[in-house]
């Protein structure tokens, strides 16, 4: 079986071996930050695409260190190539930017043979992007969620709508309100936050009940923040 450090340490030239072991280790890390990409994923705009060129992005950065090597005229060839090409691929959320980078960092690191620290620096990464997940670092809801609905511009409508709010919120704020249909109905939008003994659709149910009231809807804070 071949030694690895032996691998590691006769790579001057890159051999058909090494090449093999370099590109499967590359992919196997890669796969391992994509798969923890996938597992964390909190939002709506999950893209299969993305995981794959996490993937991608590796292969291409090892073997771009492969093809470089200790030679500084390639290097300096491969940045004058590689800046005609134009990245023009928006990240919305900063944490994906940290994933396509670790996943680069897994290549370059494969790519000239430090293959303990591509290995540890993986691990660490998805380590902690299981832990920041679960822990809800930065988390901070000081509502449930936003509950939207029209009613009709009157007095009693008005009574019973802050009656059910009442009973049934912990807290709920004003947010919006706005006249439609001329002055007739009026649109209002709350900031809430639910009672442990109060679940939204029993809420739901309770403002349609209302003569007059239309387009009852709840939206998670999660949905309303990502949007």
């Amino acid at each position: 079986m071949l030694d690895l450090l032996a691998v590691q340490s006769g790579t001057a030239n890159a051999t058909l071996i090494t090449l093999a072991y370099t590109l499967i280790l590359t992919f196997i890390l890669s796969s391992v930050i994509a798969w923890t990409y996938e597992k964390t994923f909190l939002g709506l705009s999950y893209s299969r695409n993305f995981v794959q060129a996490i993937v991608l992005s590796a292969v291409v950065a090892a073997t771009v260190m492969q093809a470089i090597g200790d030679n500084v005229g390639r290097g300096l060839g491969m940045m004058g190539a590689l800046s005609v090409v134009r990245f023009r691929t928006s990240f919305k959320d900063p944490r994906d930017i940290m994933f396509v980078f670790a996943s680069l960092g897994a290549g370059i690191g494969c790519g000239v043979y430090a293959w303990g620290a591509a290995v540890g620096g993986t691990i660490a990464f998805s380590a902690v992007a299981f832990l920041l997940s679960r822990t809800g670092l930065g988390t901070k809801h000081f509502f449930d969620g936003m509950l939207r609905f029209a009613l009709p511009n009157e007095g009693e409508a008005r009574a019973k709508i802050e009656s059910i709010l009442h009973d049934s919120l912990k807290t709920y704020i004003l947010i919006t309100m706005r006249e439609v249909d001329g002055g007739a109905r009026i649109d209002c939008a709350y900031q809430v936050r639910l009672r442990a003994t109060k679940p939204a659709a029993e809420i739901l149910s309770d403002l349609s009940k209302i003569e007059g009231i239309s387009d009852v809807q709840f939206m998670m804070q999660d949905a309303t923040t990502e949007m």
